[in-house]
């Protein structure tokens, strides 16, 4: 596994935390671990209180888990079982073969991988596991993770394909917005409606940026296809509302207006 590297080959701090238990958790034990433990049980549909005691629902529903998963039934958390857990985590940082894909598609390619997870907040606005991994380890109503979850999915197509991306990513959707400026990529509505853009320059993927002023963008999201009417998208931090500050990662159509683009 070899995404978002820190030091000889291994997996960044942040994001080790989220997918290695180095021991065995039980009832009676308590903290941050527990807690991981109680967020995926309810990720995996084994729905509980976050609270990060170990107590008696908490060996119920690992039991469940247990045994929808042909494990053993112990109602105990050791690695194996920790890792069915993250199990969705665990397959959007498996590495996407490099093939002969070009950096718009393996972007693409990577973004239609977490979409079929289904990441999701758990335990709070902007909190889980999910959040944790885009955003550096960070989580709460503090950190809207709609940028993060771009510049995550950037990381992993570079990363494949030994290349530096366009734009080094953000957690701002505002610094994502003057880095696509700096590289020359940046594309405001206007160019597109006075035509000094077309529709052709953005089908081989792009970064939409949603415009609340001229200086200030507040969502962002990959946009996948292109026509004359609308874009379709995969966007985090959005829900069926299409919301900036919604709950998952999700695919969306959205019309051009108020709409800036960065062509990747």
């Amino acid at each position: 596994m070899s995404v978002l590297l820190e030091g000889e080959g291994s997996l960044a701090s942040w994001i080790q935390k989220e997918v290695v238990l180095n021991t065995t958790l039980k009832k009676g034990d308590r903290g941050k671990a527990v807690r991981r433990v109680q967020e995926w049980l309810n990720l995996q549909g084994f729905g509980l209180v976050i609270d990060d005691d170990f107590g008696g629902v908490t060996k119920k529903q690992i039991q469940h888990f247990q045994e929808d998963r042909g494990l053993r039934v112990n109602g105990i958390v050791n690695p194996a079982t920790f890792q069915e857990l993250v199990s969705p985590l665990l397959q959007v940082l498996t590495p996407i073969s490099a093939g002969n894909h070009t950096f718009p598609n393996m972007v693409l390619k990577y973004a239609e991988a977490h979409l079929a997870q289904n990441p999701r907040e758990v335990g709070g606005q902007n909190c889980g596991p999910w959040v944790r991994v885009y955003m550096k380890g960070n989580e709460g109503s503090q950190w809207p993770w709609c940028a993060g979850f771009v510049s995550f999915v950037l990381k992993q197509a570079a990363e494949t394909l030994q290349m530096t991306a366009p734009i080094q990513g953000s957690g701002s959707c505002d610094t994502l917005a003057a880095q696509g400026k700096a590289a020359g990529v940046f594309v405001k509505e206007p160019d597109l409606t006075r035509g000094n853009k077309t529709l052709e320059d953005l089908s081989r993927a792009s970064i939409f940026l949603v415009r609340r002023t001229p200086t200030d963008w507040t969502h962002t999201g990959f946009a996948t296809s292109f026509d004359q009417i609308s874009f379709d998208t995969i966007e985090g931090n959005t829900n069926d509302e299409g919301s900036r500050e919604g709950f998952e990662v999700c695919s969306r159509s959205r019309g051009y207006g108020k709409k800036d683009f960065i062509i990747l």
